[in-house]
């Protein structure tokens, strides 16, 4: 179905499908809401999409908000993103692998208020990631591996990195956690290239300190406008996704920035959430029907 003049935005519902299924009635709530067009199925009792005007997405959002669907709204045109950049901790991967890290040495929820503080925006991300470092003087280097071992990738991280691809993104995973951790996550999704931070040793203790200069929020901000220069595109035809207060910048800037089960200050700011649903929905928004999806 072709857009109307009218029709500038494309409406997305998703639904948790272990907890429920999009139905008529939910759809027609929320195209009569939106004063949306026919939807078109992305994928059965999952997701549609409806072309419509600037629909009100805090109402939409409102409407759903017990209901285990995500409210979803683009632009109607360039939704196939060409770059993706994804934070790690607690997006592509379910965990805090600092926090795990901790956890294994017996100080976990001493270094978890630190997290949780600065993923928030309370404190400074560099100034929190140097404290928290520096609780881990001493430690054996094994850790890592202990940690390493609590990692699980989020519902469809694979699905995400592998469709976009296969359809000629370039993607990146960029986090402020540590490069021991994002080369093995970047292999098991496929991302085309990872940074992080590098956690210091002396032979076979962690030092408590970071390697300079430290990936921060300019850093993620940089990697978007590097990625998107080197594909010959804009900021336009970027997605980005991330929970912390640390993804902001990029978040704000990129075309599509989806805020992924997000910190309350993220929340606040970004108008695109996945609050009910999984990794999934960031091709769904994108206009990728579930048949289109390659796993690995």
């Amino acid at each position: 179905m072709a857009d109307s003049p009218s029709h500038a935005h494309t409406l997305v519902l998703v639904a948790n499908r272990d907890a429920t299924s999009l139905t008529a009635v939910d759809i027609k709530a929320a195209r009569d809401l939106a004063g949306a067009a026919t939807p078109v199925t992305l994928s059965e009792g999952e997701a549609v999409e409806m072309a419509c005007t600037a629909p009100n997405i805090a109402a939409l959002r409102d409407m759903f908000a017990k209901a285990h669907i995500d409210v979803l709204v683009t632009p109607a045109g360039n939704r196939r993103k060409r770059v993706l950049v994804a934070d790690m901790d607690s997006t592509i991967v379910s965990c805090e692998t600092l926090d795990d890290i901790a956890a294994h040495a017996g100080i976990g929820e001493k270094i978890a208020e630190i997290t949780r503080r600065s993923m928030n925006g309370e404190i400074e991300f560099e100034a929190a990631l140097r404290e928290r470092v520096a609780l881990l003087r001493g430690l054996p280097v094994t850790l890592l591996e202990k940690a390493w071992k609590d990692v699980r990738l989020n519902t469809g991280a694979a699905e995400l990195v592998r469709t976009m691809g296969a359809n000629g993104a370039r993607t990146a995973l960029v986090s402020g956690g540590f490069t021991f951790f994002t080369s093995r996550v970047a292999g098991l999704c496929g991302f085309d290239e990872n940074h992080a931070n590098t956690l210091l040793t002396e032979g076979d203790s962690l030092t408590g300190a970071v390697g300079q200069p430290i990936l921060g929020p300019d850093a993620k901000l940089a990697h978007l406008r590097r990625l998107v220069a080197a594909q010959g595109v804009n900021v336009e035809d970027a997605l980005a996704t991330g929970d912390g207060a640390n993804d902001l910048a990029m978040l704000r800037v990129a075309g599509l920035g989806i805020a992924f089960h997000a910190k309350p200050a993220v929340r606040r700011e970004i108008s695109n959430q996945v609050n009910a649903t999984t990794l999934r929905s960031l091709l769904f928004a994108q206009g990728y029907r579930a048949a289109e999806f390659v796993t690995a």
